[in-house]
């Protein structure tokens, strides 16, 4: 499946554990670096997803793949929550749409799409600034041992 013709759907709560092995998948092989001795805490993200799968504040669409999820990406109000790719279907450009389905839909609403993320992830930030994205100077720490800093972003309609 070339990703020019990828299929987006909306997640719906059998969709929870699938979810948490591909934010495990591409946590364990992009954010290790800033995870040492803290094993992936499944359980509890398999039950934010069971949360946001259950309730009405919260988007998440995904990309269904190979006996697996390839991709998912899930927003709420003006904010990206989260995005992830699973590591072999990485280079196809799924994030670079699953943001832009995002960033659409936040759009439509009047908001200026923003997200926060680990300050360690270099590749995130570098592909969020690539695309326009800048730091508004805002940091908190992360809700997971070892609570790395995160950074906010901003996706500015107009340049100040």
């Amino acid at each position: 499946m070339a990703a020019d013709t990828v299929t987006w759907r909306v997640a719906v709560p059998a969709d929870a554990e699938a979810l948490a092995d591909l934010e495990q998948a591409a946590n364990e092989t992009t954010l290790a670096h800033l995870f040492v001795g803290h094993p992936f805490p499944w359980e509890d993200v398999a039950t934010g997803w069971r949360a946001r799968l259950g309730g009405p504040a919260s988007v998440v669409e995904v990309v269904d793949g190979p006996g697996r999820l390839s991709a998912f990406c899930c927003w709420s109000g003006e904010r990206l929550e989260h995005l992830a790719v699973h590591p072999a279907e990485r280079g196809r450009g799924l994030a670079r749409k699953a943001i832009a389905r995002a960033v659409a839909a936040i759009g439509a609403g009047g908001r200026e799409p923003v997200l926060w993320c680990l300050a360690g992830n270099t590749g995130a930030r570098a592909m969020y600034e690539h695309l326009g994205w800048v730091p508004t100077g805002r940091t908190t720490t992360c809700q997971y041992p070892p609570f790395s800093e995160e950074v906010e972003y901003v996706l500015r309609w107009t340049h100040e």
